[in-house]
């Protein structure tokens, strides 16, 4: 039987960001039905209830609710905004947020924090608050009347009357409080969560805030399995922003936790990627933190990444729990990607742009595997030695279909490297790290692994055996220094060195493979490929890549053309621009190939710039076709061009006379002052056809750019010869 999702998209950006999720649910073949409502402002303003007597209706037969976004506004301006004819009715509004919660005993609000991305430890917990008690419970009155004078005075009431002041309750109650309690236990023990924080301000609120712990030590008496704890609220916050892992659930009353969560959700990259749930008894309603912001409604920069995390909540709600966790988890990739990220995380990506990946990749139960690379070493940063670990592991881990997100390098400095490493723990799936795994005072690595990970180093007997044996028939005596080499983080897997004395290892914190290697790239590389031989921690996606070649046309031209026409397909578009060649490249964000006809409509376009559908050049086309031979009425052009003949020597081939002659020549190229400029070529083709271009060039590279083009012409001379014969 069908779950019914009641769909109330509401205000502002409400309805573009439901539009744009909500296709997920049917692509991920749940069993749900959805039903729609009206709910907000506009609500308010026409009818005089932000909630229709239809929409409750719809609640009654509905098993969650998923809200989309609502604007809520003071009592004067919803008066001002009524329709005129219920201005006269003497209506009050209500918050639909405050009639959701207080109607259907919707007691608990619940917004889970978590890393996803960030400079930090990987983090994970929820900020819990009492929904329908403390000073969210509507008990908000303007002046104070005379019933109430006679208990609530205070010296500056006296001053301007009490007309002139405005006062709240703070309604705390043991049964409100003992169901609070209790929820944020039991959502910690379901979730295995070790700590369950109380953040409260007793020393102001003396009476209710003693109350209050009370209740909170006699509840966590019946969870003895979980930590239970009483901090100032103030306390709590500068904790979350410091060092967010010490938490599990915080529990608060409504606006403690309200300010609380909202720090989280900065702490977790902001109010974009943070979603809550409102739990009761019988029903709950779900909805992203962010409000409805009317000012950006249609304009396609709303992150709908909190709608998709409170779309994986309510599943997981409805105990389509595995397929909670893939959406959840796909959001994240993609967001890790940093591929599509919308305005509010630093990206340019429409609303569109991201839901429409997410919604057109989660049926691929397969995921890209991310890594960064990381290499240690003073050296390297001076630039005393070529960095050449980078490129060789990075190429490795591409040719394994192992995405690179990012390479760093750094100083042997243990807060450096140990800082870069908790960068990249839980946002990557490999962290490959070579360097610094040597004997000296100056190999930070493994130290700096294990304060990351938070592990000890533990001596390794057998591996400190082999260290010695090694040395031994390097004919070095072995000390106490090179000890340190059997030395790795607790439940490390070690790593065999057959080509040196530097054991690496790896270990998995988290979600993340961390494979340390030594830093020379004859131990470095042999090591990571006996590793990745064996590494089962992701699963392949089809990978689909495309490439081409052109020359003579700018980078600019092609990227427009891409960017017009290839929009709909899901790849990742790259221009490299290799004097004189423009290389682009199209990587499938998905399993699916991109069509035959887009790629014809591609080659058909660029034609006459197309060198090849490869990363090639003109010069590696001709030599397999033809030899040449060079001639020139500039002795200085042809130097450069002779250099090139011996290449294309060879039997069996087409034999071709190329006489070459440019406008300026080669010594007037050289007298100018300016290091751009443009050249006319002319080329003689075995004494017969001419073909005249002309094209760019700089002055560093004036000799590859003179042999490509000539290299290009030929080869379509070539293809000219051939087509005409047939």
């Amino acid at each position: 039987m069908k779950k019914k999702i009641l769909v109330l998209p509401g205000d502002g950006v409400g309805p573009e960001i439901c539009g744009a999720t909500l296709p997920i649910l049917e692509r991920i073949k749940v069993p749900v039905e959805l039903i729609y409502g009206e709910i907000g402002w506009e609500c308010w303003k026409k009818n005089g209830d932000p909630i229709p007597s239809d929409t409750w209706e719809k609640i009654k037969i509905s098993d969650a609710i998923l809200l989309g976004a609502i604007t809520s506004k003071g009592e004067e301006e919803a008066q001002k905004e009524l329709a005129p004819h219920l201005k006269d009715k003497r209506l009050n509004y209500v918050s639909p947020i405050i009639q959701l919660r207080q109607k259907l005993g919707l007691f608990a609000n619940i917004r889970p924090f978590r890393y996803i991305s960030g400079p930090f430890e990987p983090f994970r917990g929820c900020v819990i608050c009492e929904n329908t008690e403390g000073l969210h419970a509507g008990m908000d009155f303007r002046s104070v009347p005379e019933h109430i004078a006679s208990w609530l005075k205070h010296p500056n009431i006296e001053k301007y009357g009490p007309e002139e002041a405005a006062w709240s309750v703070q309604l705390q109650t043991k049964c409100g409080l003992e169901r609070l309690f209790k929820s944020a236990f039991s959502y910690a023990k379901t979730h295995a969560l070790s700590r369950v924080t109380f953040a409260n301000k007793s020393n102001i609120m003396r009476e209710s805030g003693q109350f209050a712990e009370e209740i909170f030590e006699k509840v966590s008496v019946h969870f003895p399995d979980i930590e239970a704890e009483i901090h100032d609220v103030d306390v709590v916050a500068l904790w979350l922003v410091k060092k967010p892992r010490r938490f599990g659930v915080i529990v608060a009353e409504n606006m403690l936790g309200d300010i609380l969560s909202n720090v989280a959700a900065g702490v977790m990259g902001g109010l974009g990627l943070a979603p809550s749930a409102n739990i009761g008894e019988d029903i709950a309603y779900f909805e992203p933190v962010h409000e409805s912001a009317a000012c950006v409604a249609g304009q396609g920069k709303t992150n709908p990444a909190a709608m998709f995390y409170t779309i994986s909540l309510l599943l997981e709600y409805l105990n389509f729990k595995d397929e909670a966790r893939s959406l959840s988890d796909h959001v994240d990739q993609l967001i890790r990607s940093e591929k599509i990220l919308t305005y509010d995380l630093g990206g340019v990506s429409s609303t569109k742009d991201f839901a429409n990946n997410i919604i057109d990749t989660i049926e691929i139960n397969q995921k890209t595997c991310i890594s960064s690379v990381i290499t240690i070493g003073d050296e390297l940063l001076s630039g005393q030695y070529l960095n050449t670990n980078l490129q060789s592991l990075s190429k490795q881990l591409e040719e394994k279909n192992i995405r690179v997100r990012k390479q760093f390098v750094c100083a042997d400095s243990l807060k450096q490297i140990s800082e870069t490493i908790i960068q990249c723990l839980d946002q990557d799936d490999l962290i490959i790290i070579s360097g610094g795994l040597g004997p000296t005072s100056d190999d930070k690595t493994r130290d700096a692994v294990a304060i990351a990970v938070q592990r000890p180093l533990i001596h390794h007997e057998i591996v400190w055996e082999t260290v010695q044996s090694q040395l031994k028939r390097l004919g070095i005596q072995a000390n106490k220094a090179n000890s340190r080499q059997a030395l790795f983080p607790k439940n490390a897997t070690v790593l065999d060195n057959l080509g040196g004395t530097a054991p690496g290892f790896h270990l998995r914190c988290g979600r993340s493979c961390i494979v340390v290697l030594p830093g020379p790239p004859t131990q470095a590389n042999p090591l990571l490929a006996r590793y990745l031989e064996h590494f089962q921690g992701h699963q392949l996606l089809p990978k689909h890549q495309y490439a081409w070649t052109l020359i003579g046309i700018s980078e600019s031209e092609i990227a427009n053309w891409v960017d017009e026409h290839l929009a709909d397909h899901l790849f990742e578009s790259h221009f490299l621009w290799k004097s004189p060649y423009v290389i682009v490249q199209l990587v499938s964000l998905s399993a699916a190939p991109l069509s035959k006809i887009a790629k014809e409509n591609f080659e058909k376009r660029f034609r006459k710039y197309l060198v090849g559908a490869e990363i090639t050049t003109a010069q590696k086309k001709l030599a397999p076709i033809a030899s040449i031979q060079f001639s020139s009425q500039d002795p200085n052009l042809l130097k450069y061009l002779q250099k090139e003949v011996d290449l294309n020597k060879g039997e069996n081939k087409l034999q071709i006379e190329a006489n070459i002659n440019i406008n300026p020549s080669i010594e007037e190229v050289y007298q100018q002052t300016e290091n751009l400029g443009r050249i006319k070529m002319d080329i003689k083709i075995n004494r017969k056809k001419s073909y005249f271009i002309e094209f760019p060039y700089t002055l560093p590279l004036l000799k590859d750019v003179l042999i490509e083009y000539a290299s290009w012409t030929i080869l379509q001379h070539i293809h000219n010869e051939k087509s005409c014969k047939k």
